[in-house]
This record gives structure tokens, sequence and C-alpha cells, in this order.
């Protein structure tokens, strides 16, 4: 089973919407048991919280629910319950070495765009609004990380 945690601040935008994304990919190529998936955040503010209303009528536009979700922290147990913990952007990378208290070049931890062709930071749209390019965005990293666990023989497409 390989197993991932999303990462970014509040964990209301971004890694929920990486989180039902890829669980809908995975299900869609009919892999989803070799997978758990899960997000968090790197910071308090919105602990109990569920999806921002942006990531949940995107994600709701394309069939896929995020009911039950809550918004819960990093915890430094996680870092043995997954085998990749992948944060939004390098400020998520940076914080989620400093929670867990690895270095910066730990193999576990990754941005998530670090497995595109581009890799980048995926802007915050609870800042921007702008839940359409973070879709894309996410989109990129996601086929691109499940191209990388294709390559080193994790699972078969």
């Amino acid at each position: 089973m390989i197993k991932i945690l999303f990462i970014c601040h509040g964990n209301i935008c971004r890694s929920p919407m990486a989180e039902f994304l890829l669980k809908d990919m995975v299900k869609n190529k009919g892999i989803a048991d070799q997978f758990y998936i899960a997000s968090a955040a790197t910071s308090t503010e919105e602990i109990g919280n569920p999806p921002h209303y942006g990531t949940r009528n995107l994600l709701h536009s394309m069939g896929i629910s995020t009911a039950g979700k809550q918004a819960v922290r990093l915890c430094k147990s996680d870092y043995e319950k997954y085998d990749y913990i992948l944060g939004m952007e390098t400020i998520n990378v940076k914080n989620i070495c400093r929670m867990l208290n690895k270095p910066s070049d730990d193999k576990k931890i990754h941005r998530l765009l670090d497995f595109s062709k581009h890799p980048r930071d995926i802007a915050d749209p609870w800042y921007t609004g702008d839940f359409e390019t973070t879709y894309r965005d996410i989109m990129e990293g996601l086929q691109g990380f499940l191209s990388y666990l294709q390559d080193i023989n994790k699972i078969s497409l």
C-alpha cells in the first residue's frame, strides 16, 4: 500500500483538493486498493473546518464529494505512517521539515509539482480566488506523481 499525505497551510483548499482528486483518479484506474490518501495542515487556523467552498464546488461539479472531511494538522507520527508527504509550495515543505524535525532533502517530503515537468509552487486559492488554476496545477502534479510511481515500479497503469 502506498500512503500519501498532502499538505497545505490550512487543509481547506489545496491539500484536500489533491486528496480527493487522487482518490478519484486511482478509483477510476482500478488501483484504489493500492493507496491510502489523506491531507493535513501545517497551521491550526482551520482545524475542524470543512474544505473551502471553492474546493467543494469545483470537486462537486466533477461528481467528487468531500463529505466528512475536516481540516486536521500534521503531527510527528505522520512521518512513520506515510510514504510520501507532499506539500503544495516551498513554505509548506519548510514547515513540514521543521514540524517533523527532518532535513530539507528528506526522501519522503516533496512539493507536489516537483513530480511535474515544470516544478513550482501551487498558488493558494484562498488568496488568489483562482481555484481553476489550482486545479490544473494539482492535476499536473498528480499525473506526474502517478507517472513517477509507475516509473519506479510501485504501480502499473
